[in-house]
């Protein structure tokens, strides 16, 4: 199983509130890192017997998600990794390699799992673990969020 969980987390509102080079990095972790791991390690994903790729996407990555205070830098990795995961989860599937995408809003490290809280950590990996979890012929694409506050 390859987890990609490429892009470190920026806030900002405007362009102008982060430097070039943290921009250039965060872009740089989301999309080109993204993709090079997963290149690189498909020869390894191909001769598996459970290959599963798993995408730690973000809720940034959905087209209108406008509710993080997260850079556009962010936003923008994220979308590049959201695209990567699609266009893989469809190119990948007649060779049985499973591309699972999950879409979070921002989330707690943990806490108590309520239905009015914060999404957990916890949480997040059962919902991985569940997807890996089915038969070979289950093919759970995204896993979407409702952010609740």
């Amino acid at each position: 199983m390859l987890i990609n969980n490429g892009a470190p987390y920026i806030e900002g509102d405007d362009l102008g509130d982060v430097p070039d080079d943290k921009i250039e990095s965060v872009m740089a972790a989301g999309g080109t890192g993204t993709m090079l791991l997963t290149k690189n390690l498909l020869p390894l994903l191909r001769a598996s017997s459970r290959p599963d790729i798993v995408n730690m996407i973000s809720a940034c990555g959905e087209v209108g998600h406008r509710r993080s205070g997260a850079h556009p830098a962010f936003y923008a990795a994220k979308h590049a990794h959201a695209g990567l995961a699609e266009v893989l989860s469809h190119r990948l599937r007649p060779e049985g390699i499973r591309v699972i995408s999950l879409f979070p809003p921002d989330f707690v490290q943990d806490g108590p799992r309520q239905v009015n809280g914060d999404l957990t950590a916890r949480s997040v990996i059962d919902c991985v673990l569940f997807a890996v979890g089915q038969p070979r012929d289950c093919f759970i694409r995204e896993f979407h969020f409702e952010q609740v506050r």
